[in-house]
């Protein structure tokens, strides 16, 4: 049974979880592998370049959505996809994430996370909170 007087505050614990995760995987692509750098990583997995923006945009601005609750539940849901297009690039790695390249066991987990905070809702704390109906 789901304790109503809990469920919030436990969706706000995942949705910032998720959102700090984002915004770290982020920040990563653009200051440490770089915009470039990052580019060139998706046309050598055969994804075209140009898509490696608008990913580190969704990463550091739907992180940041994310843990300020605003829209959660439709970031959530978008991030279910790229998490999923994520998981896909490891498949051939195997399901562990410490085999060389990253299997695709935390991409799946992070996509799972995501349906998640998805179905949930924006929980407590939430600056702008996501339609419902």
């Amino acid at each position: 049974m789901i304790d109503s007087r809990t469920a919030p505050y436990a969706a706000f614990v995942m949705r910032l979880a998720l959102g700090i995760m984002f915004i770290a995987h982020g920040l990563t692509k653009v200051f440490v592998f770089t915009p470039a750098g990052t580019a060139g990583f998706f046309e050598s997995i055969g994804f075209p370049g140009f898509l490696a923006y608008p990913v580190m945009a969704f990463e550091v601005i739907g992180g940041l959505m994310l843990v300020l609750g605003v829209y959660a539940r439709w970031v959530a849901a978008l991030a279910v996809v790229q998490l999923f297009v994520a998981a896909t690039v490891h498949f051939g790695n195997g399901w562990s994430f410490t085999n060389a390249n990253g299997g695709w066991e935390y991409p799946i987990y992070l996509s799972v996370t995501a349906l998640v905070v998805a179905l949930l809702g924006d929980g407590a704390f939430a600056a702008k909170a996501s339609r419902t109906a």
